[in-house]
């Protein structure tokens, strides 16, 4: 745990961190439901998460999550961890979408991951810029998840809202453990930040590590189907369609590693190791 608090210290702030997050998760389980946040009325959340994620995915765009990241969200969920996603944005406008049904699909594809928690920042599609304002709630969203881990965007990308969400996540970041601020929470520094592989170019960077997520691949491919609206409609259903691709890169960073499927992350800093068991 960050910030210099026991364990007792932590429970005994899941209840300030109750009330003064306003951050929700799309309900995945029916429980304890309520109507709240940018999404329309119909779609049901549940309040945050009462103790610290494990690990926080921060996706520009839903459906950035799971193309990146969603074998690796099934497989730390399966080891016991508490993972979830923040969507910068709604993703809208699109050919093929609209808000009520982009959130209808990302709640969908949240079920079939699985998550823990789950929420929209509400910044502006098309238009994500490092602000002030867009560091601060980052920033506090941070703060109250306390994740262990944070995936981010990759840094270097064609789509200026991917390389700008990129930014932002490394200000608000150090954002997060300033004292004496006006922010959500209490100070605190994510330990580890990783960034993903969501990206329009057609480039090959070198990642820091890249994990197995063969056990995993039917669940992510399942969570982006979810999208509709992004990968089905309007878009050729011959071979190789978007879907093909998705997977198909995933085997190939599967076979970098002699598996059937896997994903690539990188890293700013080097990723130290307390012994040799995880190279054998």
């Amino acid at each position: 745990m960050g910030g210099g608090k026991s364990l007792q210290e932590w429970k005994e702030c899941r209840q300030e961190w109750g009330e003064r997050a306003l951050f929700c998760t799309l309900s995945v389980f029916g429980k304890d439901q309520i109507a709240s946040g940018p999404f329309p009325e119909k779609t049901r959340l549940m309040p945050v998460a009462e103790t610290p994620l494990d690990i926080l995915v921060i996706a520009t765009h839903p459906d950035d999550g799971e193309i990146g990241v969603g074998g690796t969200i099934v497989r730390a969920l399966a080891e016991g961890k508490r993972v979830g996603i923040l969507d910068l944005t709604n993703g809208e406008p699109t050919p093929h979408g609209s808000p009520e049904r982009r959130a209808q699909e990302t709640a969908a594809a949240s079920k079939a991951l699985g998550l823990t928690w789950r929420k929209n920042l509400g910044l502006p599609n098309r238009s994500v810029q490092d602000t002030l304002e867009a560091r601060r709630q980052l920033a506090g969203v941070l703060r109250t998840t306390r994740p262990e881990t944070i995936f981010s965007p990759y840094w270097h990308d064609s789509h200026p809202d991917h390389v700008a969400a990129s930014r932002l996540c490394e200000d608000a970041r150090f954002w997060a453990k300033l004292s004496r601020s006006d922010l959500a929470g209490e100070p605190y520094w994510p330990p580890k930040m990783y960034y993903y592989w969501s990206i329009h170019l057609r480039i090959h960077p070198k990642p820091a590590f890249v994990l197995d997520i063969s056990d995993a691949i039917d669940q992510k491919m399942e969570s982006i189907r979810a999208y509709a609206s992004q990968f089905l409609e309007g878009r050729p259903q011959v071979f190789p369609t978007a879907l093909d691709d998705i997977r198909d890169r995933a085997r190939y960073w599967g076979w970098t590693i002699g598996t059937a499927y896997a994903e690539p992350f990188g890293s700013r800093e080097e990723i130290g190791l307390k012994s040799l068991d995880p190279l054998f």
